[in-house]
């Protein structure tokens, strides 16, 4: 699905370079669930930024799902991001002055899915996160976990072909880190495709391989053997 092929990044301003990826190559296959490890500032998030094109990077070759990113316009861009990817953040980024479903059907919106099937949509993904009873809620009146799940569900509802997770247990507390964590793997192994960035080795062993940073490099790619229950 993915092959990353001597990727770099480099910021510049007017009095110095920082090279934030150095010569990066990664190949991931759908259904691979792959945490990507190491200290801040080891290129982590930026090699997230790059995976799910919110950032093109200085030189190297990422094909994705075929498509050649580097050469991609703007534009196209912007549909493969709409179509194919979903993406949970730390923070969780859901809109306070929408519900629950308001806020999984957005996306759905900007795809242009009808009303009807969005609503089938939203119902199914809130029920396999357990949140439909939750649907008509705002997100102030809900605990960090359940707006994780909420925001999970919204980055599955438009049935995307990867799931990009930054720190997706950060806000969170150890009970409610292992149910988000739990949920997916769970997704994973109805063959979900999940990149997650993550400081965290309890997390890191829900994923089948673990990628570890280093100054904007890759220095250790393992496969984990260790499952949660």
């Amino acid at each position: 699905m993915i092959s990353l092929n001597q990727i770099w990044k480099v910021f510049a301003t007017s009095e110095v370079e920082t090279t934030a990826l150095n010569n990066v190559s990664l190949a991931i296959s759908s259904g691979d669930f792959v945490a990507v490890m190491g200290p801040s500032g080891c290129g982590k998030s930026t090699l997230l930024g790059i995976l799910g094109l919110l950032d093109r990077p200085s030189g190297g070759e990422y094909i994705f799902d075929g498509a050649d990113i580097v050469q991609c316009s703007e534009r196209e861009l912007v549909k493969i991001r709409r179509d194919k990817l979903g993406f949970i953040f730390q923070s969780f980024n859901l809109i306070d002055e929408l519900t629950v479903f308001e806020n999984v059907e957005l996306p759905l919106i900007y795809q242009g899915v009808s009303g009807a099937d969005r609503k089938k949509r939203v119902e199914e993904i809130l029920t396999k996160v357990d949140m439909a009873h939750r649907a008509g809620h705002l997100p102030q009146q809900l605990s960090g976990g359940q707006q994780q799940r909420v925001a999970i569900a919204r980055a599955l509802v438009t049935q995307p072909r990867l799931i990009l997770a930054d720190e997706p247990t950060g806000n969170l507390d150890s009970r409610n880190s292992d149910e988000v964590m739990q949920l997916l793997s769970a997704l994973n192994k109805e063959g979900a495709t999940i990149v997650m960035v993550t400081h965290s080795e309890r997390e890191a062993v829900f994923a089948n391989r673990v990628v570890q940073m280093l100054d904007g490099c890759l220095t250790e790619s393992r496969v984990e053997a260790l499952k949660y229950a």
